[in-house]
C-alpha cells in the first residue's frame, strides 16, 4: 500500500559499529526458507473465529449479537477496561455464533464467530488522511479505536504506550527491526515491501510525543532493510531516523536489550521502559499505526512467516486475523509431513498450539511445524552444572538454581533468585548442553506465582 505525506525527513548515517548487549544466544537463524520470499496474500476462509483475548489485559465485550450483518473492519467487540483492545471484523459478512472456542494456548476463550460473505465490503476512508491534520491526542484516540497491540507477540496495547502517565516524559521513540526470533522473517519482509508504512508509523508516534528524531534498530543480517529504509529516509527534512545497525544475537528484539543497545539506559527490574524515558514498537505494529491513521484500517490482517520442515511451501503471508491456521498452510500448499509440533510465533518463544483449527490472532507472528526430527525440539534431560546458562541470560539470572528452586516448590527461593526478572527468552534452554530446559519450568512457575497473586 502506497502511504503519502511521508515528506521532509532527515537520515542519520548509520555507525559502522554495531551495538547489542551483554549475555543471549547466537541460535541459528533459519531465515533462508522465507527471507528472500515475497508476502503473498491468504484469502479470508468462509469461516472466521475472534477471539476476546487477543490482547494482554482484559477480554473485550462482544458489541455484536448472533445474526447481525457486518462490515470488514466494523467493530465487533470493545476494550473491557484500561488494558484491553477492541476487536474488529476482518471480512463482510453475518455473525453465526457467540460461544466458547479453543484459543493458541488450549484455553476456550469467548469468540465471536462470522460467517464470510466473501463481498469484503468495508468503511474504510475512500481517501487518504494527512496525519498533520490531527492533533496528538486525536492520533492515540485512532490507535486505540483501531484496536492496535504489539505485533511482535507480548500484544500490548498499543494506545497505552502512546499516553503515558502523568509525570512521564518519553524522549526516545524505538522501532524494533531486530527479528532475532529464529524462522521468522516477516518484519524484515514488511521493511522491503512497505518501507513507507513503517515510516509513517514512526512519524506519526514522533508527533504524539512532540520529538523530532526517532529511531530503527535492526539486526545486520537485514542489510537490505538497512539499505532500502536509509535510502527512503534520506530524502526527508523535518525529522532525523536513525537506522541503528544491531549484531546478531538473541534476544536482541527484547525491547529492554534494544533500548540498552540504542540507548545505553538500563530498565530496571519490575519497571517499563516509559521509565526511562522510552517507546519501542515493533515494525508491524508501526504499519498497522499508518494505516489507522491515513485510511481509518483497523487492526484487521497481520503478516504471518509459514515455515518449517514440515511446510510444502514455507513463505511470508498476509493473513485476515480469524483465519484457522490449518485454512493458511492449506492455501499455501499443505504440509508435506506430519508435525509433531505446530508453533504460534517463533521457536525460541512461541506457544505450541493444540490443533490447526485455532485462528491467527493479533500476535500471531508465525505459524512454524516441526517434524519429531527437527533440531529445535529438545528432550528433557539433566543439568549437568556447567553454567552455560547463567552466561546467556540476558537478565543476569541463574536459571539452573531456579529450576532447582522451581523442582523443590520453594516460592521464597524464586523470588529471591529474581525469578519476576525473567522475560522467557529461552536463552537458558537453547544453550543446555544437557537439555535441561529450565525455560519450561521458569514459565510455569511465573504463570503460577502471577495467579497467585
Amino acid at each position: 500500500m502506497n502511504i503519502p505525506f511521508l515528506s521532509n525527513l532527515k537520515i542519520l548515517v548509520p555507525e559502522k559499529e554495531t551495538k547489542t548487549f551483554k549475555g543471549g544466544a547466537h541460535p541459528d537463524a533459519m531465515k533462508a526458507l522465507t527471507n528472500k520470499l515475497p508476502i503473498v496474500d491468504v484469502p479470508a476462509p468462509k469461516t472466521l473465529v475472534f477471539p476476546m483475548s487477543q490482547h494482554l489485559g482484559a477480554p473485550a465485550t462482544p458489541c455484536v449479537k448472533v445474526g447481525d450483518t457486518v462490515l470488514a473492519g466494523q467493530k465487533i467487540a470493545e476494550a473491557s477496561g484500561f488494558v484491553s483492545a477492541n476487536v474488529h471484523s476482518s471480512v463482510s459478512g453475518k455473525v453465526i455464533a457467540i460461544e466458547e472456542r479453543m484459543n493458541h494456548f488450549g484455553l476456550m476463550i469467548n469468540s465471536i464467530v462470522i460467517e464470510n460473505d466473501e463481498q469484503d465490503i468495508n468503511e474504510f476512508e475512500a481517501e487518504p488522511r494527512n496525519f498533520k491534520d490531527f492533533s496528538p491526542s486525536e492520533l492515540v484516540d485512532i490507535v486505540r479505536e483501531a484496536g492496535i497491540v504489539g505485533m511482535g507477540g507480548a500484544t500490548f496495547p498499543t494506545h497505552i504506550k502512546l499516553s503515558p502517565p502523568e509525570g512521564k516524559t518519553i524522549d526516545t521513540v524505538i522501532i524494533n527491526g531486530a527479528e532475532c526470533e529464529p524462522c521468522l522473517t516477516s518484519d524484515h519482509r514488511a521493511m522491503l515491501e512497505t518501507p513507507k508504512e513503517v515510516l509513517t508509523g514512526l512519524k506519526i508516534m514522533l508527533k504524539i510525543f512532540g520529538l523530532k528524531k526517532g529511531y530503527i534498530g535492526i539486526e545486520e543480517n537485514k542489510a537490505d532493510a538497512i539499505e532500502l529504509l536509509t535510502n527512503y529516509a534520506h530524502m526527508e527534512n523535518d525529522y532525523e531516523i536513525e537506522i541503528v545497525p544491531l549484531k546478531v544475537k538473541y534476544p536482541q528484539g527484547s525491547e529492554k536489550h534494544l533500548i540498552n543497545a540504542i540507548t545505553g539506559r538500563t530498565v530496571p527490574v519490575g519497571k517499563l521502559p516509559l521509565d526511562v524515558g522510552c517507546v519501542v514498537n515493533n515494525i508491524d505494529t508501526c504499519a498497522a499505526i499508518a494505516r489507522a491513521v491515513v485510511y481509518g484500517m483497523p487492526l484487521i490482517s497481520r503478516i504471518v512467516t509459514v515455515t518449517g520442515d514440515c511446510i510444502k511451501n514455507p513463505t511470508n503471508a498476509r493473513v485476515r486475523i480469524g483465519t484457522p491456521m490449518g485454512d493458511v498452510i492449506e492455501y499455501l500448499g499443505g504440509l508435506k509431513a506430519q508435525p509433531k509440533k505446530v508453533i504460534m510465533g517463533g521457536p525460541m518463544m512461541g506457544i505450541a498450539v493444540p490443533n490447526l483449527d485455532v485462528p491467527v490472532v493479533k500476535g500471531s507472528s508465525g505459524i512454524v511445524a516441526l517434524s519429531k526430527r527437527s533440531t529445535l525440539l529438545r528432550h528433557e534431560g539433566v543439568c549437568v552444572r556447567c553454567g552455560k546458562c547463567v552466561a546467556a541470560c540476558p537478565m543476569g539470572l541463574s536459571p539452573l538454581f531456579l529450576k532447582e528452586a522451581i523442582v523443590a516448590g520453594d516460592f521464597d527461593r524464586m523470588k529471591e533468585l529474581d525469578i519476576s526478572a525473567c522475560i522467557e527468552c529461552g536463552s537458558c534452554s537453547y544453550v543446555c548442553p544437557g537439555a535441561n530446559n529450565p525455560s519450561q519450568s521458569i514459565k510455569t512457575a511465573r504463570l503460577r506465582l502471577r495467579n497467585m497473586g
